[in-house]
């Protein structure tokens, strides 16, 4: 639906709300007509669930055309119930009309990023997945080191650590991803393990319309006897299906490098918006980008003391920022941290 459909459909319930009206001939027939014109299920509901999904610049005129609707429709309603009932217009204006707007509080909701993670934790939770959770803060050895990263490992110039002075002689720091979650839950339980890790990250990163200071990720884990990459690809499969709820979604793997898999791959599914064609949202290629994945480095295990000849893992990851964009077509990463009122609204 775009701006100019919603605008149609406003208008052609207005004039059929009108004519409903005249035709009524009790109260009752007349409360109906509130509940279908503007109930739940009316059309100005419809459209209101919609704008989500316009333009941003058709958001404003989608709400002030909504808002025009509502008032018509439950002022001839409200005057079509008072004729009935005998009343006349100084009597309408004097009592207390309930279709009238007020200026009460709105009932808050979970913001966006927040929506998004809980629908992947029901999503993994329904795959076998536990949720996993671990400290914003961390040491060297678990952000890093047992994550296959030593100290003078070139992948931590790529990470823009945000570092953190404690007073302590170790080195702590802003978590730069939630790779730690992974660490920490081997560290105390014994496989198999089937986890996914949300939660907020830092990088020392200057704020733009792709980058952000602080964001969010969720992280999987599974560590097992006899796990391949096949076991792997079919997980990221079933996800990606269930994410964007279109089993014509495909996904492609590349080649990549993580220092904590081996093999790595960039995944990638095919655009939700052209279905491969290639659009503005795609830049053209037809694929976006959504995170990496890969098997578990038999270096990781080691550090934690899991024997990598008996056991084996795969993990893959995204930035639940980056779904919330292309799911709903936002253009900048900024836009959810900015606190402005008129956005959170829409979600």
């Amino acid at each position: 639906m775009n701006l100019r459909e919603a605008q149609q459909l406003l208008d052609e319930a207005r004039a059929e709300a009108a004519a409903a009206g005249d035709r009524a001939e009790t109260t009752a027939e007349v409360a109906e007509l509130y509940k279908r014109f503007l109930g739940k299920g009316s059309p100005a509901a419809r459209v209101k669930e919609a704008i989500k999904n316009l333009d941003a610049a058709d958001r404003p005129g989608a709400g002030a055309a909504i808002k025009t609707y509502s008032e018509a429709v439950g002022k001839l309603l409200s005057e079509r119930d008072a004729a009935l009932r005998g009343e006349t217009s100084a009597e309408v204006g004097d009592r207390l009309d309930l279709t009238v707007g007020g200026h009460a509080h709105g009932r808050g909701h979970l913001h966006l990023v927040t929506q998004v993670q809980r629908e992947l934790e029901d999503i993994f939770a329904g795959l076998g997945y536990q949720v996993a959770e671990g400290p914003e803060v961390e040491d060297d050895w678990h952000n890093f080191e047992a994550l296959n990263i030593p100290p003078a490992h070139p992948a931590r110039s790529m990470q823009d650590t945000l570092y953190v002075n404690l007073g302590a002689t170790e080195q702590v720091m802003l978590r730069t991803h939630t790779s730690p979650v992974q660490i920490r839950t081997m560290e105390t339980n014994d496989p198999p393990i089937y986890i996914v890790a949300p939660g907020r990250t830092y990088r020392n990163e200057t704020p733009g319309p792709r980058n952000s200071p602080v964001f969010h990720q969720l992280e999987c884990l599974a560590v097992d006897r006899n796990l391949t990459l096949a076991d792997l690809f079919g997980t990221i499969e079933v996800f990606v299906k269930r994410l964007f709820d279109d089993e014509s979604i495909r996904t492609r793997f590349r080649s990549d490098f993580f220092p904590y898999t081996e093999p790595s791959a960039e995944l990638a599914v095919s655009c939700i918006f052209c279905h491969g064609v290639g659009c503005r949202v795609c830049s053209q290629s037809g694929w976006i980008e959504l995170g990496g994945c890969g098997m578990v480095d038999p270096n990781v295990f080691e550090a934690i003391g899991y024997d990598p000849e008996e056991w084996q893992g795969f993990a893959f990851g995204f930035g639940l920022e980056r779904i919330a964009m292309i799911r709903y077509g936002i253009d900048e990463i900024r836009t959810f941290f900015d606190d402005d009122v008129r956005f959170l609204a829409q979600y």
